[in-house]
């Protein structure tokens, strides 16, 4: 399902872009305006095009993996609830958490920052290549549910709430109980912060509004993680690795698309019989 919202969202993102001309949409995409406001960034679709058609490829081949998981069986959940012990220690903690007022309340700042990067077009400098910053957030958020929907797809690990004994049989026994690795929302609402974040700083580099909104970019994730660990949806480290992924994203896509970066980060999807994901490369 987390996949399935980054992919629409995405694509609801592009309204913007392709609901104007075709001029217009050739300079906002590559940061040319007649306006004074000067973009930090240089984008193409010769560049961007591809790798957002790759990784918006791979999401659908990570919700192909999530749909073919299989649940477990109510032998395999009363083994789990005996044997909390086996959780590693770190997460322990959380082995046996449910609630469904947790798991509703980690919703409202994970839909609330989807709109924080949409937001930030009221800013002026913003708003003038709001085609261009459109185009670098739906790579984000691409990349973002390309790394989670293969991860999700590929590895089998318990939720917290299976080892409960409060939580429904049936649910325990559902193929969504078996997709905690790792934290889908935490990683979509980091990426969509820390990409807003990001924008903004480059923007408007000397604001002083700067720390308050990177405050606000590294908070409301964090408390998404908190709720899905209440809710015993994720452990602690579902949620770090989760944080890392999105924030990570946010921050980099962003960065390498600055004017006059060296660009030694590249960022490209792999798909060969033997592996699915994304090559990164760093040259020094």
């Amino acid at each position: 399902m987390k996949s399935t919202i980054v992919l629409f969202l995405s694509f609801i993102l592009t309204i913007p872009v392709f609901s104007q001309d075709s001029t217009s949409v050739s300079n906002s995409i590559s940061g040319q305006s007649s306006g004074k406001a000067d973009s930090p960034y240089k984008t193409s679709w010769k560049v961007d095009g591809p790798v957002i058609a790759g990784t918006l490829g791979l999401n659908f081949l990570g919700l192909s993996l999530i749909k073919n998981k299989e649940g477990l069986t109510e032998t395999e959940v009363m083994y789990k609830r005996a044997h909390k012990s086996d959780v590693n220690g770190i997460d322990r903690f959380a082995a046996g958490n449910y609630s469904e007022n947790a798991d509703k309340l980690s919703y409202y700042p994970f839909y609330a920052s989807f709109a924080m990067p949409v937001a930030m077009l009221l800013n002026k400098k913003i708003g003038s290549k709001a085609g261009q910053v459109m185009a670098m957030y739906v790579e984000t958020m691409a990349v973002t549910g390309a790394v989670y929907s293969i991860t999700a797809g590929s590895v089998n690990r318990s939720r917290p709430y299976v080892y409960g004994s409060e939580t429904p049989l049936d649910k325990s026994m559902k193929k969504g109980a078996r997709r905690s690795f790792f934290a889908g929302h935490t990683a979509a609402t980091a990426s969509a912060t820390f990409f807003a974040a990001k924008v903004y700083s480059d923007f408007n580099p000397d604001s002083r509004a700067k720390p308050y909104v990177w405050a606000a970019a590294a908070v409301v994730p964090a408390v998404v993680g908190y709720y899905r660990v209440q809710s015993g949806n994720h452990f602690l480290t579902d949620n770090l690795l989760g944080y890392a992924v999105g924030a990570g994203a946010g921050i980099l896509v962003p960065q390498l698309h600055k004017k006059g970066s060296s660009n030694n980060l590249s960022v490209v999807p792999v798909t060969t019989p033997e592996y699915r994901g994304l090559n990164l490369s760093y040259t020094f």
